[in-house]
């Protein structure tokens, strides 16, 4: 059985989903991956759906979900993703390994719907560029 990585945040909304697919698609052939939130905002947000879209993971078919769904999971690897230090970043009880990677919130971006989704490519890109480092020590630890 492979171990579960859980991404964690606030709302899952963006970041986490935006982590969830491009670690799935990067690693998901070595790890269960799932994303939840402390207070989940219900939705995916559309334009993380679009983001990922632009770069060939498709998303579109997840759901916000609340952490509580996982309590009878066994979770690996807990990764928080929240980003300003007064954002409640959930903890996870009882998890083998856990990091903090800190993402800005494209969700409140501002602006042009342009500067929006720039902001949603730009926090992607940060994501895409952690996650897919993370993937590679995967791949070499579970060698």
């Amino acid at each position: 059985m492979k171990p579960t990585v859980l991404i964690l945040c606030t709302g899952n909304s963006c970041r986490s989903h935006l982590a969830e697919g491009i670690l799935h698609h990067a690693a998901g052939h070595l790890v269960n991956v799932q994303s939840a939130g402390s207070k989940p905002a219900g939705y995916v947000h559309p334009k993380a759906i679009q983001v990922m879209q632009e770069i060939g993971i498709d998303i579109s078919a997840h759901r916000s979900k609340h952490m509580d769904e996982f309590l009878q999971t066994k979770i690996d690897t807990v990764i928080t993703v929240c980003g300003n230090a007064d954002q409640a970043c959930p903890m996870f009880p009882g998890q083998v390994h856990r990091y903090h990677w800190g993402f800005d919130d494209p969700a409140h971006a501002t602006g042009t719907d342009e500067d929006i989704l720039k902001e949603f490519r730009r926090v992607r890109d940060e994501i895409k560029l952690v996650f897919e480092a993370y993937a590679a020590g995967l791949s070499f630890a579970l060698r």
